[in-house]
């Protein structure tokens, strides 16, 4: 079983900073895409942000400039430094893995549980 977890949502001021992290656990083979998505109260999920197994990145337009992702292939982690954050990007934060479980060996694509970033203006 492949399980996700995400960490380091909370309330920020606007202007201010927020790192998320997440770790991939479990019977993982190959971890593929790993990305960011946020939902806000009535609005539909969206993407944040996504890394390649291989590093390449794609941002939403709306964090471009202000958030990067990155990760640590060794650790199955991915982290999202946010900055510059504003009153819109307040929400649940979620991590989605894709990738090959190991047994049984197929492909996988699991979400975490998500973790609340709150916004002050």
């Amino acid at each position: 079983q492949v399980q996700v977890v995400e960490s380091g949502g909370g309330l920020v001021q606007a202007g201010g900073s927020l790192t998320l992290s997440c770790v991939a656990s479990g019977s993982i083979s190959t971890l593929n895409a790993m990305g960011w998505y946020r939902q806000a109260p009535g609005k539909q999920r969206e993407l944040v942000a996504s890394i390649t197994g291989r590093g390449t990145t794609n941002y939403a337009d709306s964090v471009k400039g202000r958030f990067t992702i990155s990760r640590d292939n060794g650790k199955n982690t991915v982290v999202l430094q946010m900055s510059s954050l504003k009153p819109d990007d307040a929400a649940t934060y979620y991590c989605k893995i894709n990738g090959v479980s190991m047994t049984p060996y197929r492909s996988l694509e699991v979400w975490g549980q998500g973790t609340l970033v709150t916004v002050s203006s």
